[in-house]
């Protein structure tokens, strides 16, 4: 059975996601927003990485994602790279108060070149748009680099939830369309990995508790 294949069961889909960024961007209470619709004023720093699970239903499928949430820090990076293997879809997070956030969205798309996973869905999220007036990424500016680089642009607020569940359902239709294409073109698949099968590494399988939550 190929790769395609086995990327669904019974009509559920079942994607890998990674969240990726600066630290303190809001990753974490974004996957919280998204997963639980809470936001913990208290979050502190991921350590190493996060996961959680979320099921959802769109254009009548039926879809089951895996979040894995990834820590910003730089003594992290060998340990959060490892979890890049069979992501399906990629969330990149800056800041839309810190200007330093954003100019480093290169730096974090140059990693995921480094893992070879060109091929792989990615969206960009400029995070905490409740602060208009700490703003300091021009609107204007985010979306052409967006633009540039063949993404969509969410500009998300952890803390209201504006935008957030629209911005992943808009990543989940993308993944979906990308799986339908290479199944009908029946060439190298566009989604790497093969979730369905819960292939985990031991770090993941520790991190999820029960090693396959399918």
């Amino acid at each position: 059975m190929d790769q395609n294949q086995n990327c669904h069961k019974n009509n559920e889909f079942l994607f890998k996601v990674l969240i990726i960024g600066d630290v303190a961007v809001g990753k974490s209470s974004i996957m919280k927003r998204f997963a639980e619709n809470v936001f913990d004023r208290k979050y502190g720093s991921t350590i190493g990485v996060d996961f959680k699970t979320k099921k959802l239903k769109l254009g009548g499928k039926a879809v089951k994602l895996q979040i894995w949430d990834t820590a910003g820090h730089e003594r992290f990076r060998s340990i959060t790279s490892a979890f890049y293997r069979g992501a399906h879809g990629i969330v990149l997070v800056y800041d839309v108060t810190r200007m330093e956030t954003f100019t480093n969205i290169p730096k974090w798309l140059q990693e995921l070149d480094l893992q070879d996973y060109n091929c792989t869905v990615k969206i960009l999220f400029g995070n905490k748009s409740d602060l208009s007036s700490e703003r300091d990424v021009p609107r204007e500016t985010a979306f052409k680099y967006a633009d540039s680089n063949n993404m969509f642009l969410f500009e998300t607020s952890a803390k209201t939830g504006n935008s957030v569940n629209e911005a992943f359902e808009h990543l989940v239709s993308r993944m979906l369309v990308a799986f339908h294409e290479a199944e009908s073109t029946a060439t190298k698949p566009i989604l790497s990995g093969d979730l369905s099968t819960c292939i985990l590494s031991e770090q993941e399988k520790i991190i999820a508790g029960s090693g396959c939550s399918c």
